[in-house]
């Protein structure tokens, strides 16, 4: 195969592809080309792309590459998206998403006792997307299930792992939205979760099977309202908070914009 068939080829598989593409996986497919001529063709597509400045680019993410939009044209898909209504996380689920991805494992009580607030109804739409994993349970009175970030996490804010995410305090340019200084100080000063405290999860068990196990766990949860300062500042119905309209944008989503009264 000539090197611009190669190449050709190689646009076309990112192009339709809905999730970053691994080398390996291209590799398999082009087995007699070999691993550096499609390396190579790779880099030849990033290359064209970052020297004819178009609308999209060539970027490792998540282990793989993919075709993605440029960050100068975020405003414009912005306001394009605004109406489309789809793919939305509340400022609840990205505070939660923070908390989990700086202090990985970490419980549903241990979310909820950091955000000041219960957290459950969160925690459990976050399953629903894919953007936390239960990473199993905890040894501690209850054995409490532990959840880490996924590769959809990394997926959505373009990270190519988990060592890439910004500063704690850069979370917020991160995710286009402003973090609450006292939340970050709260993340910043809560223990991490050792090792020797990790129960693995039941290997006989699929994922679906362990994800609706604490599903199931999270809805059984009382939750109180919490107070502080003599303020309730949130209840247990937060399923609504969790689907509120927040501008979160990547390549694949879709952005909306966050209600003024919210």
């Amino acid at each position: 195969m000539e090197a611009t068939e190669l190449r050709a080829a190689l646009e076309a598989i990112l192009f339709i592809s809905n999730e970053p593409v691994k080398v390996d996986d291209l590799v398999e497919a082009f087995a007699e080309e070999g691993r550096e001529a499609v390396v190579a063709q790779l880099d030849e597509i990033r290359k064209t792309l970052d020297a004819n400045i178009g609308g999209f680019m060539l970027e490792q993410t998540a282990g793989g590459w993919r075709f993605a939009t440029r960050a100068e044209h975020d405003p414009i898909l912005k306001k394009y998206f605004s109406k489309k209504g789809e793919n939305r996380l509340s400022i609840a689920a990205l505070e939660t998403l923070a908390i989990v991805a700086y202090r990985q494992p970490i419980t549903a009580p241990e979310v909820s006792d950091i955000r000041g607030v219960n957290s459950t109804a969160v925690i459990r739409t976050l399953l629903e997307r894919r953007m936390i994993r239960v990473a199993g349970r905890k040894n501690v009175v209850g054995s409490p299930f532990l959840y880490r970030t996924t590769k959809d996490f990394l997926v959505h804010f373009g990270l190519n792992d988990i060592r890439d995410m910004p500063r704690l305090e850069e979370f917020g340019d991160l995710i286009g939205e402003s973090m609450n200084e006292d939340l970050v100080t709260a993340i910043a000063n809560a223990p991490q979760t050792p090792e020797s405290e990790v129960i693995a999860t039941d290997e006989t068990a699929s994922e679906g099977e362990i994800t609706a196990e604490a599903m199931a766990a999270l809805e059984r949860e009382e939750a109180p309202p919490i107070e502080q300062s003599g303020t309730q500042i949130e209840s247990t119905t937060l399923e609504s908070e969790a689907n509120a309209d927040v501008v979160v944008y990547d390549d694949r989503d879709q952005p909306q914009q966050r209600d003024d009264d919210e």
